[in-house]
């Protein structure tokens, strides 16, 4: 038997509503979970047009090549030589010598020392800006993992790589050139192109990847405030450095499940955290209970009591070795077990295959092996050879984490804590994160089993009113991040494992007697601590259950078991978190269908769709007069309007037989059963889970194995 990781595993164990769940069945389509960004000032992101903005010509020209050439460049090369040395100088020089010759080096570049000095290396960026702007750069890694070279090749200017010295990248066998900055911008448009990005079954940096690829400039380009969910459409801010609009709207129409749109030039780039949170549309759908009124009364009480803010099933990964045993070894200073935590054949490997219906069941076990062998065989093989060559070249590229440590181990064979170090270091923080979540979900389900969710108690944590409420510190993170279905843990921390911030002076302080006759506090200000060096504990019993439970895995958390400081729990700050969270602006409504491909909320692209199939059909009727398309129009949407929607209460929404036939034919399907959906709207600050509301109703695990196994 297959081990799946329970809620109950990492601490979520406790409900606020004592009303009986019901069966309903989560994203069993990805338009069932839909997720649009909502900025620092509430404003929800849509994906409103694909169209680029006109954009002003800049008087600025684009760098003439022939015009720099055939020229003596001697006093630059000697200025560059004080700069950079002989070595680099005279690999400049001979770079110049071959243009000015008239040698094709559209396919050549110069790559100057190594140097671990970033401002040094600036002042060498700057310095072709400024002196040779036929020439550009970009720094590629060094023969050291501290280390960066800078490049120097031919700038093709604004020929878009259409010159009589460029050839297509696929043809050069070259790695992507990142020219940012290389070219003269128009001082008029902000250095950053902001546009909304559209996806749908895709994570965030997976799409970004896409987009960087066509643009040919590097993924770290782009900037984000926080990543979404893959299983899901979504709709989010990014910013891009120095790319015009037109360019990246000509994107459209090669992108597949990822549109762009909705654009405009800022100063400023997006960095991580810099959003309030997400606005999410659920429809659950397969909805049954033993009375429709258990189904009413459940969601308008999650619309009054909110429910337990847990961190979701998607904090601690989705295989057989949770995020946070691996977190735990870390603390412990324990790097082999570590490693071995991480890279050692795992249940969970293979375990998503199996949540297929029965038929693709089937067909699963014809082409297992060859599944198999992309993840568990490969695993199995590293530990039964050793051979980090041959398992390298076996290893799926998705595994970050594991091809990190293989590539260290390589270079220092047996350097275990080298190898950990050798994870990009947001994926690596998060095991250590993930522990700390871990503790906060036990100590909430002890603080609900102890105390209830209806009053404060003596000492419990809240932020004091007795003075200016500072800005509330979380670990930022957003719903999902890892789409929850996915074998490795490589986009985790996009957003959720960023530092904690180091806020300063936050006022919080544990409930006295004064407090409780004043009435002052209410159970929607009830905190409880990441741990960290920086964080006050509950002065109640709650505040053991953190040592007690850290304890039972060999960990302290006020003295540390090694000096490596990254993996220690005493050099983290530590954050404070709300223990329930209400949803904001919530809505709901139940639904009937009885054709489950039929999509029952809008997305952003549909609108869009819908918008230009109203703009060609009045065309259409302005030309010839014609009706006829404009009713077969009226009565082909499947989608409820979201502006029927009533706010914080629920409305029944019977689909007319009519529009139901009309879906019908157009699916194909034969004549099926009538079944309830139950769709909910609602907005969470970004450290809240969705699927931790949805818990709270259906009183069911929120895993994708549960809920694909009710689809089935």
């Amino acid at each position: 038997m297959m081990k799946t990781m329970d809620e109950s595993d990492v601490g979520i164990s406790c409900y606020i509503s004592k009303l009986p769940g019901f069966r309903g069945i989560l994203k069993q389509r990805y338009s069932d979970f839909i997720v649009n960004e909502v900025d620092l000032d509430g404003n929800v992101v849509h994906l409103t047009s694909l169209e680029a903005p006109a954009e002003v010509c800049s008087e600025d020209k684009d760098v003439n090549i022939s015009d720099q050439l055939n020229k003596s460049y001697a006093t630059e090369i000697e200025s560059f030589r004080s700069l950079a040395g002989n070595s680099d100088a005279d690999k400049l020089k001979g770079l110049i010598d071959k243009l000015n010759s008239g040698v094709d080096v559209s396919d050549e570049s110069v790559v100057l020392s190594p140097s671990s000095d970033k401002l040094h290396r600036t002042a060498i960026h700057n310095f072709f800006k400024e002196r040779l702007k036929f020439l550009v750069t970009d720094a590629v890694d060094g023969p050291e993992d501290s280390s960066k070279c800078v490049r120097v090749r031919l700038n093709k200017g604004g020929n878009n790589g259409r010159g009589r010295f460029s050839r297509k990248r696929k043809d050069r066998n070259d790695k992507p050139y990142d020219s940012r900055g290389s070219d003269s911008w128009p001082e008029h448009l902000g250095k950053f192109l902001r546009f909304h990005l559209f996806k749908e079954n895709k994570d965030t940096q997976e799409a970004l990847n896409v987009i960087a690829k066509m643009l040919g400039v590097q993924p770290r380009s782009f900037g984000f405030a926080g990543t979404k969910d893959k299983r899901a459409v979504t709709t989010q801010r990014v910013t891009v450095f120095k790319q015009r609009a037109s360019r990246v709207a000509a994107l459209n129409e090669r992108l597949i499940g990822i549109k762009v749109g909705d654009f405009c030039h800022v100063k400023e780039g997006l960095l991580l955290g810099q959003l309030y949170g997400n606005r999410f549309t659920i429809t659950l759908r397969g909805v049954s209970a033993d009375s429709e009124d258990i189904i009413k009364a459940s969601a308008v009480a999650l619309g009054e009591h909110g429910f337990i803010n847990y961190f979701g099933l998607q904090r601690f990964g989705s295989s057989s070795v949770p995020t946070h045993l691996i977190g735990a070894a870390l603390l412990r200073g324990e790097w082999k077990a570590a490693v071995s935590l991480i890279l050692d054949p795992r249940e969970g490997d293979i375990l998503c295959y199996f949540t297929l219906s029965i038929i693709l069941l089937l067909i699963f076990i014809f082409f297992q092996n060859m599944k198999k062998n992309a993840i568990s065989t490969v695993r199995e093989y590293y530990k039964e050879s050793g051979d980090i060559d041959g398992t390298l070249r076996q290893l799926p590229r998705h595994l970050v984490a594991e091809r990190a440590i293989l590539q260290c181990l390589k270079k220092s064979p047996g350097n275990c804590l080298q190898a950990l170090k050798g994870i990009p270091r947001t994926l690596r923080m998060m095991y250590v994160h993930s522990y700390q979540s871990y503790l906060w979900n036990h100590a909430a389900s002890m603080r609900v089993q102890k105390h209830g969710f209806d009053q404060v108690v003596l000492g419990d944590l809240v932020y004091s009113k007795e003075q200016p409420k500072e800005k509330e510190t979380f670990v930022a993170e957003c719903e999902d991040v890892n789409g929850n279905d996915m074998d490795d843990y490589s986009n985790l921390d996009e957003t959720s494992e960023t530092d904690l911030p180091e806020e300063k002076n936050i006022s919080v302080k544990a409930i006295n007697e004064e407090d409780l006759i004043s009435g002052t506090y209410t159970i929607e200000d009830v905190l409880l601590p990441l741990p960290g060096s920086r964080v006050i504990y509950p002065s109640n019993d709650i505040g053991e259950v953190y040592c007690d439970l850290a304890q039972k895995d060999g960990i302290s958390l006020t003295e540390t078991a090694h000096k490596i400081k990254e993996f220690s729990i005493t050099n983290m700050t530590g954050a404070y978190r709300r223990v329930f969270q209400k949803p904001k602006d919530f809505e709901w409504e139940l639904l009937s269908y009885t054709d489950g491909t039929i999509p029952l909320a809008q997305t952003d692209f549909d609108a869009i769709a819908k918008s230009v199939k109203k703009s060609k059909v009045r065309e259409e009727k302005s030309t010839n007069g014609s009706e006829e398309l404009a009713a077969d129009y009226g009565t082909s949407s499947a989608i409820s309007e979201g502006g029927d929607m009533l706010p914080g209460k629920g409305r029944e929404e019977k689909i007319n037989s009519e529009t139901m036939q009309s879906e019908k034919s157009q699916s194909g399907g034969n004549a099926q059963e009538s079944q309830m959906a139950l769709k909910l709207s609602f907005t969470l600050p970004a450290s809240c889970y969705a699927t931790m509301a949805v818990r709270e109703l259906l009183k069911t695990s929120t895993s994708v194995a549960f809920h694909k196994s009710l689809n089935e």
